[in-house]
């Protein structure tokens, strides 16, 4: 009997690209599915186009909530799945990842969580870049190699034994989720594109950037003070701060905050030199971009990622 997957898409207000996040569900060649959509009141079309699709849901509701974090929770409640994941309502799952996910499950039955790499796409799905992992555990997580959420899949033996979602967490409530899962089961990587991760104008790493590094200094303190985690901590200290400057700039530089960006690089450089220098690509950007005024040099950056990417 094959195991049962649920998830769960929180949604408001994402009209524009809610159906294909519908359709990239529903189209899954895994039949052990069960959907549930969490709308939190929307007023832009987004509950007639869930209701066109009810038929094939275990579940929705239309209704105001406390946020994303709570709307996804709601969702886990009604769960029944052996495995279970959330899709945002402008995310979309790639052809074949939810059995691509359980087979690797299957073969590895200590593994908590399963992640594959992500494709980033724009708002009108154009791809941008891909987003590669490796086999990264705790101590990565910790360090901030970031994984991206659309790919994640968790068992939710493990989900019950972490917690759910920290409502008070907005912009890194899934990368405090996965230090909590991967402390009580290993994560495994699976090489593979599983999902599409959209980046638009409205979507919160692009409109509320700066706030992703501010709860990234949120978690170090967290960790700090998480009794599991502080043995780890203390041995670890400078590359789990250098990697929350790291992503801190991160996120400033692709909001097109540069000099706030440079600033939170030379941070992190600064704190432990090897951890901001996995993204030396985007340093010398960053810095570059204080150097020079060239107009171009960001559309150039972004073009040789492109021609970098293997569709």
């Amino acid at each position: 009997m094959l195991p049962l997957v649920s998830i769960v898409t929180p949604s408001f207000n994402q009209a524009p690209y809610l159906e294909q996040t519908l359709r990239s569900v529903l189209e899954q060649d895994y039949p052990a599915i069960e959907y549930f959509v969490m709308d939190g009141g929307s007023t832009d079309g987004s509950v007639e186009i869930i209701q066109r699709y009810a038929h094939r849901l275990v579940g929705w509701v239309s209704e105001p909530d406390r946020g994303q974090a709570d709307a996804i929770n709601k969702g886990f409640a009604r769960a029944r799945g052996e495995i279970v994941a959330w899709l945002n309502s402008d995310d979309l799952y790639l052809p074949g990842a939810v059995r691509a996910a359980v087979e690797i499950f299957e073969r590895h039955p200590q593994a908590g969580m399963v992640f594959g790499d992500v494709v980033s796409i724009d708002g009108e799905g154009n791809p941008i870049h891909v987003m590669t992992f490796g086999d990264w555990g705790l101590e990565e997580l910790m360090q901030f190699r970031i994984i991206s959420q659309p790919g994640v899949f968790v068992r939710r033996q493990v989900l019950e034994q972490a917690g759910l979602l920290d409502l008070s967490y907005h912009y890194l409530l899934d990368h405090h989720l996965w230090l909590r899962c991967a402390q009580v089961a290993p994560m495994v990587y699976l090489r593979r594109r599983l999902a599409c991760a959209r980046f638009h104008p409205l979507a919160k790493n692009v409109a509320q950037a700066a706030r992703f590094g501010q709860e990234a200094y949120r978690l170090v303190e967290w960790m700090a003070q998480e009794p599991a985690l502080s043995e780890r901590f203390r041995r670890l200290e400078k590359p789990i701060r250098a990697g929350a400057h790291r992503l801190n700039a991160r996120y400033l530089l692709d909001a097109g905050l540069i000099r706030p960006a440079a600033s939170a690089y030379t941070r992190s450089l600064l704190t432990h030199a090897p951890t901001a220098l996995v993204e030396w690509r985007r340093i010398l950007f960053a810095y570059a971009r204080l150097l020079v005024n060239v107009e171009g040099l960001k559309r150039l950056y972004l073009r040789a990622r492109r021609r970098r990417m293997r569709l």
